[in-house]
């Protein structure tokens, strides 16, 4: 997949200590990613590099919101997303990010780029179900949530004709006759 340009940062050159970049994530950023789920993206997205002698320490904070669809009525709303994820990248022999929180760079490396984490980060920072706030609260008036209620299962209510068999009870006494 082609690196996004915005998302390179380059390290060389930058003192020991800490660096904030600021990023505005929307909806292309996932295109890129051919990640079709959202319909809309607004995102702030803060990167703190803290540059060390033998390391670098990314930590990614995002908010915003982000509009998707409701799993039970398909109904389209705006998604609150907060989250953030902590990785360190170290210098080694070859590329390597198996392990999730480590990135390996090879020595000489002069830049990373980000956007794998940004993306895996937010879209794991959304809930696995997805349901309308107004569907919660009652206030969502929808044709979807109106035929679901009429095909709900009937409760069924106990009577006094349901009660316990009475051969079970025989049953039972076969048990408690056997423990004592």
């Amino acid at each position: 997949m082609k690196e996004l340009k915005a998302y390179t940062i380059s390290f060389s050159g930058l003192k020991l200590g800490e660096h904030i970049y600021d990023f505005e994530i929307e909806k292309p950023f996932f295109e890129h990613f051919e990640y079709d789920e959202f319909n809309d993206v607004h995102v702030k997205l803060e990167v703190v590099l803290n540059k060390k002698t033998t390391m670098l320490e990314f930590s990614l904070n995002f908010s915003g919101t982000i509009n998707i669809n409701c799993d039970l009525t398909n109904e389209p709303y705006d998604q609150p997303v907060k989250g953030s994820y902590d990785f360190v990248v170290k210098f080694g022999e070859d590329y390597n990010d198996e392990n999730e929180d480590l990135l390996i760079l090879p020595h000489g490396s002069h830049q990373v780029n980000i956007q794998q984490y940004v993306y895996e980060s937010i879209v794991l920072a959304m809930p696995a179900k997805r349901v309308h706030p107004g569907v919660l609260d009652g206030s969502l008036k929808s044709d979807i949530l109106k035929k679901l209620e009429e095909l709900k299962p009937k409760e069924s209510v106990k009577s006094d004709e349901d009660e316990i068999d009475p051969r079970w009870d025989n049953l039972k006494k076969l048990l408690t006759d056997k423990q004592e």
